[in-house]
């Protein structure tokens, strides 16, 4: 009997450092590093979107330990108790604080089917009107603007002048193509001569805009295009929530009592 008991003291002797790695990374100068370090470290990377692979968390496990080595050395050097550090710990600790106070209330926001629907049909009707596909060509000079008019009165093609004359690069390598756009998106003038435009028809004298002397040609209209519901359904739900929680952040601002004056860079 007292074998069997003497058995089972070693078994279990053996069993508790397996026990104790089960919940550590490591042990460093006789302290444990808990596995819970690790776990943290490994949430926040994938909260910030990076992919957990086995090599990060092996770096992970690294970056734990190595911590664990370097804090002992400066508990011992009574780093914990200089002044500089109390400052930083303080910082720390509100920053903690604070995000925790907005990931619960993050965590609470429920946007429900019809409040997303409701928002997206918002966003869909302040960015319907018309969609302008245009070319143009851009140069320095009224007078090398006006030559270039006379070689297309002449006969020559639009997007070969282009490609040839145009000092913007992005469009020129595509005989001055910029797609589809609401007028919006331009520079006024620009925007002003392109309405004016029929299917086909290029501005009959050059267009002064800050960026030079522009000669334009409408080759399209269609009504403004807007992705279907469902596809950006996510970006307005978190859209909304962003709403919420900045809401949430100013009612706080706004219920606190303080003589302080906030900056305008700071206002909704």
């Amino acid at each position: 009997m007292k074998s069997k008991t003497s058995a089972a003291i070693v078994a279990g002797a053996l069993l508790l450092p397996l026990a104790v790695m089960a919940q550590n990374v490591a042990v460093v100068n006789g302290k444990p590093v808990p596995k819970s370090r690790l776990e943290a470290l490994l949430k926040n990377a994938a909260r910030s979107g990076q992919p957990v692979s086995p090599e990060m968390e092996a770096q992970a496990r690294d970056t734990v330990v190595l911590r664990a080595i370097f804090a002992q050395e400066a508990e011992r050097q009574g780093v914990a108790k200089t002044a500089e550090y109390q400052q930083q710990m303080e910082m720390v600790r509100e920053t903690v604080l604070v995000r925790t106070l907005f990931d619960n209330f993050q965590k609470n926001i429920k946007i429900s089917d019809a409040d997303a629907k409701a928002e997206y049909d918002k966003v869909k009707k302040e960015n319907a009107g018309t969609e302008y596909s245009a070319r143009h060509i851009l140069v320095d000079s009224e007078d090398e603007a006006k030559k270039l008019l006379a070689d297309l009165k002449a006969g020559a093609k639009f997007e070969d002048l282009a490609k040839k004359s145009s000092k913007d690069t992005g469009s020129a390598e595509n005989g001055g193509d910029l797609g589809f756009a609401k007028p919006d998106t331009y520079v006024p003038e620009f925007a002003a001569a392109l309405a004016k435009l029929q299917k086909g028809q290029t501005t009959d004298a050059p267009v002064k805009t800050q960026f030079g002397y522009h000669i334009i040609k409408l080759e399209d209209t269609r009504s403004a295009q807007f992705p279907a519901f469902e596809e950006i359904k996510a970006q307005v739900v978190q859209h909304l929530t962003q709403q919420k929680l900045q809401d949430y952040q100013q009612k706080l601002r706004d219920s606190a009592k303080t003589d302080y004056k906030f900056s305008d860079a700071t206002k909704k």
